[in-house]
């Protein structure tokens, strides 16, 4: 009979504290508990997460939230078999809390201590609930993050394409609050978009046909300010929400069918899997866009469930799950990496002067 693995999983990267418990037995994976806290009452007035702010609620919360998913997966901590804690990529003062909480728990308990990438665990999530095996395309879009990767196996990681300036998910923040919707603004523009005109304004798509899959959001961010002195009625917000998310489904399709390509130039006799994993994974008219696009190229579509699109410990659990059976553990002096890639041997690509 085979033994259960149980892993206790810590996220504090940005602004979500959370803790969960995951177990694997026989093969089968199952969420014992999963609980996070998030602060957007705290941020709000600033209209951002201040890095401090989002710190001090770690502290305050964590021993907290670590009972309260402790209690509910009805597990003695004794019965652990390693503690997996972010490491990085994020903020890192907030990293700091969450890393140095996992490390005493697994000093204390003399549990194998195992430090995850941030990404790593959004890469991994549709585990959680698909059968999904390496290797696949990986897009992973999110608050910080916007990239394409072929996902190799565990820990091996080829960056395809990748944002040369605003993540996806800073676009929608920052548009959001462009269009007055209050903070966290980002994942309401799908609301606002489903009562507005999605051709009244006619956004840029910046390096649509060129390249590669690299991406670049940062001259649409700049369009919609220029258009900010035209927004006077709500008609016009929900208009400039719906151009938006048009013009980003239009742009997530040019350039996913362009990662495709450049996936199958390396893995044309291997499955055709196609992972989005991340916060706007979340977004239902995205993931329509892409579902379409997928059948056309025959490539089979898997997401993470809406509620692990987000940042949770459950995803952070699961990498420490994947390593613990490989036994790839980490000493208790690993420090924070508040850039820490997935593949580290990608060029950093940032601002107007890339050459694409």
């Amino acid at each position: 009979m085979n033994k259960k693995i149980t892993i206790l999983g810590i996220e504090s990267s940005c602004d979500e504290t959370a803790v969960s418990v995951v177990q694997e037995e026989n093969g089968k994976i199952k969420i014992l508990s999963n609980i996070v806290s998030s602060q957007f009452d705290i941020h709000k007035e600033f209209g951002g997460v201040v890095p401090e702010l989002a710190a001090r609620a770690h502290a305050e919360k964590i021993d907290l939230i670590a009972e309260k998913a402790i209690s509910e997966s009805n597990i003695n901590l004794n019965n652990l078999d390693a503690v997996a804690a972010t490491a990085g990529p994020g903020l890192i003062v907030c990293l700091t809390v969450g890393l140095n909480f996992g490390k005493t728990i697994a000093a204390s308990l003399n549990k194998p201590f195992i430090a995850v990438n941030h990404l790593e665990g959004h890469a991994l999530s549709p585990k959680l609930n698909n059968n999904l095996e390496y290797p696949y395309l990986l897009l992973l879009i999110s608050g910080g993050h916007t990239q394409y990767l072929s996902v190799e196996s565990l820990g091996n990681y080829k960056r395809l394409g990748t944002t040369i300036d605003d993540a996806l998910g800073e676009a929608f923040d920052k548009t959001a609050k462009i269009i007055g919707i209050e903070f966290p603004g980002g994942p309401k523009i799908e609301e606002y978009a489903k009562k507005g005109d999605s051709n009244r304004f006619n956004l840029p798509k910046p390096i649509l046909n060129r390249g590669g899959c690299n991406l670049s959001f940062a001259g649409l961010k700049t369009a919609i300010l220029r258009i900010q002195s035209e927004i006077k009625t709500e008609q016009d917000k929900y208009d400039l929400a719906a151009s938006f998310q048009k013009t980003i489904e239009e742009i997530l399709y040019k350039k996913t069918k362009k990662a495709f390509e450049i996936y199958l130039e390396k893995n044309k006799n291997l499955k055709k899997t196609f992972v989005v994993a991340g916060g706007v994974a979340a977004n239902k008219g995205i993931r329509d866009k892409l579902t379409k696009l997928s059948e056309e190229n025959k490539f089979e579509l898997l997401f993470p469930n809406i509620y692990l699109c987000s940042d949770n410990a459950a995803m952070i659990a699961l990498v420490g799950l994947e390593k613990y059976k490989k036994k790839i553990f980490n000493d208790l002096n690993f420090k924070v990496n508040p850039r820490w890639q997935l593949d580290e041997e990608a060029n950093f690509l940032k601002g107007a002067g890339v050459k694409i």
